[in-house]
């Protein structure tokens, strides 16, 4: 009975051990594979609170020390942009919306097990910026398209949610939720396609709150401690 009992107390200090793997490992890189956010709104976008997926848009490397994590990740996303301005029946714009950050923050994990709780938080820069045409979306309407620039730039903070699962060695797979807290300066440009290429230029200061439910990647854990 009591080699028995030794026997089972040896597999879970095995298990623990084997569980204990940011622990055991001076830093990890990761990605992120997918991830669901809301973007900035855009002018006077309709639909700002509709949701985004992204694919493999981010970085993230990680520095351990035992339960806490202090983490650097850039994220970078470009795609073509089309929405209602205004309103559904006033004016529809295309054209190019980029999006990138830089943060730097911390994670604590719950426990060592294999499967690992965590919550932290993040901080740094972000800039969000458009590029393209608006035109009327009355077909009886005689106004011209103009040309539209927005840039925003500014500071977020965001508190991080999330789990990680330790299926080997050396790899976690993450899934994590985030809310960013987004201050910036937002300026944007207008130009007229008319005779005098008239141009309006107006700027804003302004907070926006902007959800991320999810965003899944993979760390690989690498140099091992003594």
């Amino acid at each position: 009975m009591k080699r028995f009992l030794a026997s089972v107390f040896c597999l879970l200090v095995s298990s623990v051990a084997f569980a204990q793997l940011d622990g055991n490992y001076n830093y990890s890189i990761g990605l992120r594979a997918y991830s669901l956010m809301q973007m900035p709104k855009i002018l006077n976008q309709v639909n700002s609170q509709d949701y985004t997926h992204t694919y493999a848009n981010g970085v993230l490397i990680k520095f351990n020390d035992n339960q806490i994590g202090y983490r650097l990740s850039g994220n970078y996303f470009r795609s073509n942009a089309s929405f209602f301005n205004q309103c559904t029946n006033c004016e529809i714009a295309t054209g190019k919306s980029t999006d990138y950050s830089f943060k730097l923050g911390f994670e604590k994990s719950i426990n060592y097990a294999t499967i690992q709780p965590y919550f932290g938080a993040d901080a740094g820069f972000r800039a969000n910026r458009f590029t393209g045409e608006i035109k009327s979306n009355n077909t009886k309407s005689n106004s011209l398209p103009y040309m539209a620039d927005a840039d925003k730039n500014g500071f977020v903070f965001a508190p991080v949610l999330g789990i990680k699962i330790n299926p080997v060695k050396n790899i976690s797979i993450f899934a994590e939720t985030s809310l960013d807290f987004y201050y910036s300066y937002e300026r944007q440009e207008t130009t007229q396609q008319d005779a005098g290429n008239t141009r309006t230029f107006v700027k804003y200061n302004k907070w926006e709150f902007l959800l991320n439910p999810v965003s899944v990647g993979i760390q690989v854990h690498l140099v091992g401690r003594n």
